[in-house]
C-alpha cells in the first residue's frame, strides 16, 4: 500500500498541535481524516456551548475513557480557549466518584505535565 499523503488542513486538526500517531494515521487515511474534522466541526456547532466549555466537557470525557493524549490535547484547547489551571483540575475531579480515584489521579498527572509544557 502507497503512502498518501494528508490534506494540510486534515494534519493540522484545527489549528492545534496534534500527535505523531494522528498525523501518521490521516496521512494513511486522508479521507478519514477530513470525514473525522467535519464530524468534530459539525458537533461543536450543534449547540450553544463555547470553545472553552466543549474543552472542559471533553477533559471530563477523556477522564473517563482514559485517554491521556486526547485529555493532553483538550486541557491545552481549554486553555486556549481561556479555561484556568483550577477549571480543568475541577473538569477532572468531577469524575473522581463516577470513574474512580485511579483514573482520576492520573488523568490529573496527565494535566499536570500539560500545563508544564504549557500551550
Amino acid at each position: 500500500m502507497a503512502k498518501r499523503k494528508a490534506s494540510k488542513k486534515a494534519v493540522k486538526s484545527r489549528g492545534a498541535r496534534v500527535p505523531g500517531t494522528f498525523k501518521e494515521f490521516v496521512g494513511r487515511n486522508p479521507a478519514l481524516g477530513r470525514a473525522h474534522e467535519a464530524v468534530a466541526k459539525a458537533v461543536e456547532q450543534a449547540g450553544p456551548l463555547d470553545g472553552r466549555t466543549l474543552a472542559l466537557i471533553k477533559i471530563g470525557i477523556c477522564v473517563g475513557a482514559g485517554l491521556e493524549s486526547a485529555l493532553r490535547s483538550h486541557v491545552r484547547r481549554a486553555m486556549e480557549h481561556g479555561a484556568s489551571t483550577v477549571e480543568v483540575e475541577q473538569a477532572i475531579l468531577l469524575g473522581m466518584n463516577t470513574v474512580g480515584f485511579p483514573r482520576t489521579v492520573a488523568a490529573w498527572a496527565w494535566a499536570q505535565e500539560q500545563f508544564e509544557r504549557g500551550r
